[in-house]
Parts: structure tokens; C-alpha cells; sequence
């Protein structure tokens, strides 16, 4: 088996909408071409206004957002204010950036929405931090991202996006053998946070 066939499979999508965000991921959790797990969490609320979803290991998924969870609290804490979704991001590079030599296993896809409206930040295990309007990492990202590029727009509606999210992971789930079974869907809006499963078969 090769190295590229060894690392754990997945398709996880963020998307900005005029009124939110979207973060979404299937819950198959392969190995190769072993199906380990189909009920596997990849999407954590970090606050109640700011998510993660990831793709990766799962024990270095779960390390990682209960930290920048708790460092956001205690920032939150000590300055009275809700922390950013770019200052979420910004802990949670660090904290890859520091383990780059030994890196957590993870690809993430942070989005909240926050006093200056809805964002979306791409990490890479290493730290980088890239801002964007939509996004799709893990094994099935490249047939995600076609779809998300010919759909997206930036106008739409949270509920209008869950729609474009859903053919995505469809998609990519068609195709890529590490992806699929059931969608873990959470929305954030300015107000409030809602979570949902859609089976995608």
C-alpha cells in the first residue's frame, strides 16, 4: 500500500453566504481503502458564532479545535468581547505553526460570522492561513471545488448554499472512495447556530 493510499480520506466544505456561513463534512472515516468508521464528527463549534470542519486525523482534529476552543474562551474572558473569526484563526495557526515540526494531521476550514460579517480561513498543518469565499479540503476536495466554482454565488442564502454544499459532497462522495454515507451540516448566523445531518445516499 502506498503512502497516498495509507492517509485517511475525506470530503469537508466551507462556504460564505450573504447571511452566514456553511461548514460541512461527511462522516466516513477511511484508511485506504478501509471504511473505519461512518459515524465520524470532522464539523466542532469552536463559540456560537465560529465552527471548524476538518479533514485529516481524527484524534489530532479533536486536539486541536478543544484548544483553540479553550484559548478563545479565555480570550473572549479577558476582554469582554467576542473573539473574531480572524483572530480564531489566527490562535489556530499559531498553534500548527509551533507543531511544524511534528504536525497535527489536519486540513481545517474555520467560518464564522462576527461584527464584520460572515468569514472563512483554509489552514494547512503547518499554519498557513488563507482567506476565502468558499473552500474544500480532504481526498474528494477536487471534485468538490468543480462543483463549488460553477455554483457558487456570492449572494446566495445560507439555505440557498446548504443546497450547492449538498451536490458537492454528493459528488465528491460518487468518485472518492474515502467520502461519503451522511453530511454533518453546521450554519452559522449572526445570531444563532444550527446544526444538521443529510445522508447523501
Amino acid at each position: 500500500m502506498s503512502d497516498e493510499m495509507a492517509l485517511p480520506g475525506a470530503t469537508t466544505i466551507g462556504m460564505v453566504c450573504k447571511d452566514g456561513v456553511i461548514l460541512a463534512a461527511e462522516k466516513r472515516y477511511s484508511w485506504g481503502y478501509f471504511i473505519m468508521s461512518k459515524t465520524a464528527k470532522k464539523v466542532f463549534k469552536i463559540t456560537e458564532n465560529i465552527g471548524a470542519a476538518c479533514a485529516g486525523l481524527i484524534g489530532d482534529m479533536q486536539v486541536l479545535t478543544k484548544t483553540v476552543r479553550a484559548h478563545v474562551n479565555l480570550r473572549s474572558y479577558e476582554r469582554e468581547q467576542r473573539t473574531t473569526v480572524r483572530s480564531a484563526a489566527k490562535i489556530m495557526s499559531n498553534m500548527l505553526f509551533e507543531r511544524r515540526y511534528i504536525p497535527l494531521l489536519a486540513q481545517t476550514i474555520i467560518a464564522g460570522v462576527d461584527e464584520d460579517g460572515p468569514h472563512l480561513f483554509v489552514l494547512d498543518p503547518i499554519g498557513s492561513v488563507i482567506e476565502d469565499r468558499y473552500a474544500s479540503v480532504g481526498s474528494g476536495s477536487e471534485i468538490a471545488t468543480g462543483v463549488l466554482e460553477s455554483e457558487y454565488n456570492a449572494n446566495m442564502t445560507v439555505e440557498e448554499g446548504k443546497k450547492v454544499v449538498i451536490k458537492a459532497a454528493k459528488s465528491a462522495g460518487a468518485r472518492d472512495v474515502g467520502s461519503g454515507n451522511v453530511l454533518d451540516i453546521l450554519v452559522i448566523g449572526k445570531d444563532q447556530s444550527q446544526e444538521e445531518t443529510v445522508k447523501l445516499a
